[in-house]
């Protein structure tokens, strides 16, 4: 069999929903574990894509100066809950590890409702949700439970307890290398520090470690760099390590959001018309579905750390809905029910088009500039099978025209309006007929 090549052909649309399930599968078995951005949950989280991709496993201790950030002491939780009067667990981590809000400090202690109160966190428009909150930098504890509960609690003694470790450790984070025949890198992060939260993390991550099984058997022009981090500190400490090599990237893109039901949103690099931010435009339009282009703006998540002034990495953010645009945000509702294998499907298609056009976008030049060549004699009308004549004709008119040495093939998709992956097509028959040379 043929080794699969991103070059050189129109990228296969993948059945979504078999390929979703997969994905979908994955998040099933990720949903329980309690991450954060130290801790085992997250390695746990690790040693599962371990097992689908060779995970390379970084270990950075606690203490470590990472530019401006220090890398936080390591939290480890085992037990979490708080008793009423009667000795029952009315708020329980092992029931939802939501309850806890991530980074509590170890308590064990009696209090009443009104010491109490403080540490609780409800949401009065959506009572039945449990949010999800953190005291990552700031040494505190609290609970998270739904707000109906919240206002059924008694004025009476309860039971804290929070058997967690805050100590000396350190910050884990994955990395995977795709090789390719350059070392020009493409760069896929996500993070994977949150707890049981479907679509806002774990749907970045199962497309993700999808993504480079794919890939890992592909002919590639650029090398695929896949990154699985805590949010934030993950990406600062990953870029204050590899500082003398991210001049490498040349293309990058955050995965978060991608598995619910929404049309796709993109949010652009800081530098707005990098070739990434170019080829989501173009591939989104071609879609021909809802989908919507944000410019970059600096909140949200890892892109903003790669966008920062001292890198401005040609680094985007994918999403389907965005983050605080779905009722379900950081809340319990987040779960197995919002995401979609479909939709996770889909989202693969799309990145997998874009790293076509991106691996597929050479500048040719005309080597028959002075007038049209005449296509009939050299049996190129209707050699681009399966496509309307006319179009594959004007495709090649077009990337004639404009193959200068000083345009390259998404140049001319944008000016045309033409489908990127029939230029390619076009620019791949000229070349076999002695027509274009590529320029590198």
């Amino acid at each position: 069999m043929a080794t699969p090549t991103l070059r050189n052909f129109v990228p296969p649309q993948h059945d979504a929903q078999g390929l979703g399930r997969e994905i979908y599968a994955l998040i099933e078995e990720l949903y329980p574990i309690c991450r954060s951005i130290t801790g085992d949950g997250f390695r746990q989280t690790l040693r599962r894509i371990g097992q689908e991709i060779p995970l390379a496993v970084h270990e950075v201790p606690s203490g470590t100066q990472v530019f401006d950030w220090t890398v936080p002491k390591e939290w480890n939780i085992r037990d979490a809950y708080v008793k009423n009067a009667r000795g029952e667990r009315i708020i329980d981590f092992h029931k939802h590890n939501l309850h806890l809000v991530s980074y509590s400090a170890p308590l064990h202690r009696k209090m009443s409702l009104r010491e109490l109160e403080p540490h609780l966190y409800s949401l009065p428009e959506q009572p039945d949700l449990i949010p999800y909150r953190t005291s990552y930098y700031n040494e505190n504890w609290g609970f998270c439970l739904p707000h109906r509960q919240r206002l059924e609690l008694r004025d009476e003694e309860y039971e804290v307890c929070i058997d967690s470790t805050l100590q000396d450790g350190h910050l884990t984070f994955g990395e995977y290398l795709v090789p390719g025949s350059s070392s020009e890198e493409i760069l896929i992060s996500c993070h994977a520090c949150h707890p049981s939260l479907c679509n806002d993390n774990l749907s970045g991550i199962s497309v993700a470690t999808h993504l480079a099984k794919h890939l890992a058997g592909a002919e590639l022009r650029y090398s695929y760099r896949f990154l699985f981090i805590p949010g934030t500190i993950g990406s600062i400490t990953w870029l204050s390590l590899n500082e003398n090599r991210v001049d490498r990237i040349r293309h990058g893109v955050v995965l978060t959001c991608v598995g619910d039901r929404g049309g796709f949103n993109y949010k652009k690099s800081r530098r707005g018309d990098a070739e990434i931010d170019r080829a989501f435009t173009h591939v989104l339009r071609q879609l021909g579905r809802p989908s919507a282009i944000h410019e970059f703006s600096p909140y949200g998540y890892d892109e903003r750390q790669y966008c920062s002034p001292g890198f401005n990495l040609p680094v985007g953010c994918l999403m389907r809905s965005p983050h605080g645009k779905f009722p379900e945000y950081h809340t319990s509702g987040d779960n197995l029910s919002l995401v979609d294998s479909a939709s996770l499907g889909d989202t693969f298609n799309l990145c997998m088009a874009v790293f076509h056009l991106l691996e597929n976008n050479r500048t040719y030049l005309n080597l028959s500039p002075k007038g049209e060549p005449q296509l009939g004699k050299r049996g190129l009308y209707g050699s681009i099978g399966g496509r309307d004549v006319k179009t594959s004709e004007l495709a090649m008119l077009w990337v004639l025209n404009f193959s200068d040495g000083g345009h390259n093939l998404l140049d001319i998709a944008e000016r045309s309006g033409m489908a990127f992956g029939l230029l390619a097509e076009a620019a791949q028959a000229l070349s076999a007929k002695g027509l274009l040379r590529e320029v590198q």
